[in-house]
């Protein structure tokens, strides 16, 4: 193509952005950045009943988050109706395009009569050079013959001209139909590839034969099956198809979310993780999306989140996951737990698929003395010898003021004080972390101590003394 490549996301503003939609708009992001081309968005709010400002914020708020961005001004189809009106009219001048003066009723009776005789519709005033003073529909004039496309996705396709309906192009109160919009737009936008769900593929039909009534050049089309649910049924909400916003509140990463969503129904060779969007770019394309549909899974999509978030930078990682933090904490975070948290996000990465997963389980790290140590959690701190133990070993760890307070250090003398003591590591190391943690979840025990400092591990300990002493 000797065009400059130009591919677009066309949301209606009636809801939020959901996951299919979304991954339609990284379709057209991801090949549009590979060819060097433009990536344009626009808001298809012509439906006037069911558009709303909400909606549209919502889309957009959904498309900031997972990090795409237009590279021109948005388009709002609702005022490119003179355009619209103007192709219509052209056809018209052509003879692409015929008045229709039947009525609504009339309409409904021909379209039942030719169901019955399995045949397109054909208005009674298709071949009509009679004008009347009375509201009309300019109707498209299905031209004989074949239409014939090229799909990067679904191959060569074909449709008989017979089958389709003489569809409306502008309705009798002057205003265009979605199907005229669209071309028109499209058209306008310079639009070059029409990447989007294969719901559309008997539009592309349609849209190829105004294109050429209308003298236009015909872009290039790749419609991509939808996903379907885990049970391989078209994807609803009972499968979990939420929109972007709430895989934000999940604990989600956008990159991580890109990820999974251009995997589902795109493949290059064994690759599942693409850390960086530029080695995605580099081997985009649309003869990778698959023909089948794709099976919406959320064990894969926690995998591919998870390999992000463990190769993402720790403080950028603290920062986007303060929100969870605060909910477990119950409010803001002391700079002092803050810089405790940082220090800790590597033993906190490899334990966590999300955000939400990685606040749970620095827990420990949050925790306002005393702690409160209930139930199963309690248990080792019940047990005959627990409260003489826990009391040696704070003697010991507060006798090491001065010296190296490391988990290598620390790891050396609980292995050795369980040794002089001749028991098991677990009579000694299941009542610490009792008394450190809580029950909440951690890592190595003496990578908690480690973590924790010298003094909140003492105080802590004394804590649990004191209460289970009795």
């Amino acid at each position: 193509m000797s065009r400059p490549i130009v591919t677009r996301f066309a949301p209606s503003p009636t809801g939020y952005l959901h996951i299919g939609g979304a991954r339609t708009a990284l379709f057209n992001w991801y090949f549009a950045k590979k060819m060097g081309g433009t990536f344009r968005l626009r808001i298809e709010d012509t439906d006037r009943a069911r558009s709303t400002d909400e909606a549209t914020a919502a889309i957009l708020k959904g498309m900031s988050w997972l990090g795409l961005s237009a590279d021109e001004d948005i388009v709002y189809q609702s005022q490119n109706a003179e355009a619209h009106v103007a192709a219509a009219h052209a056809m018209l001048e052509s003879g692409a395009a015929y008045r229709c003066y039947a009525t609504a009723e009339e309409v409904d009776a021909l379209k039942a009569e030719a169901r019955e005789d399995n045949q397109a519709f054909r208005s009674p005033y298709r071949d009509s050079s009679d004008t009347k003073d009375a509201p009309f529909a300019v109707r498209f004039r299905v031209p004989d013959g074949e239409t014939k496309i090229q799909d990067h996705v679904q191959g060569d396709v074909t449709w008989d001209n017979s089958n389709f309906d003489d569809l409306v192009l502008l309705r009798a109160d002057g205003t265009p139909t979605y199907m005229l919009a669209v071309v028109v737009d499209d058209h306008d936008m310079g639009v070059t590839h029409v990447i989007r769900g294969d719901d559309h593929l008997i539009n592309a039909g349609r849209q190829t034969q105004l294109y050429q009534a209308l003298g236009w050049e015909v872009p290039e089309w790749a419609h991509v099956p939808l996903i379907h649910g885990p049970d391989g049924k078209k994807l609803s909400k009972r499968h979990g198809a939420l929109g972007v916003h709430a895989y934000d509140d999940l604990g989600y990463l956008p990159s991580g979310l890109r990820n999974y969503l251009v995997k589902l129904g795109w493949s290059h060779g064994d690759s599942e993780v693409f850390l960086e969007d530029g080695d995605l770019i580099d081997v985009f394309s649309l003869d990778g999306i698959n023909a089948s549909p794709a099976r919406l899974d959320f064990d894969k999509m926690d995998f591919i989140n998870a390999q992000h978030l463990a190769a993402m930078d720790d403080a950028e990682l603290v920062n986007l996951a303060t929100p969870f933090l605060e909910t477990v904490n119950a409010g803001p975070l002391s700079e002092h737990v803050q810089d405790r948290i940082l220090a800790a996000i590597p033993t906190l990465k490899p334990r966590a698929k999300t955000l939400i997963e990685l606040a749970d389980q620095a827990k420990y790290l949050m925790d306002v003395r005393p702690l409160e140590i209930t139930g199963k959690s309690a248990k080792p701190l019940k047990r005959e010898g627990a409260i003489e133990l826990l009391i040696s070993l704070t003697q010991a760890l507060k006798s090491r003021k001065g010296a190296s307070w490391t988990a290598e250090a620390l790891q050396a003398l609980l292995t050795d004080f369980a040794e002089r003591r001749e028991i098991g590591f677990g009579r000694v190391g299941q009542p610490v972390r009792a008394a450190l943690t809580g029950g909440a979840p951690s890592p190595d025990l003496s990578v908690v101590l480690a973590l924790l400092g010298q003094d909140e591990t003492t105080a802590r300990l004394d804590d649990a003394i004191a209460a289970f002493s009795a």
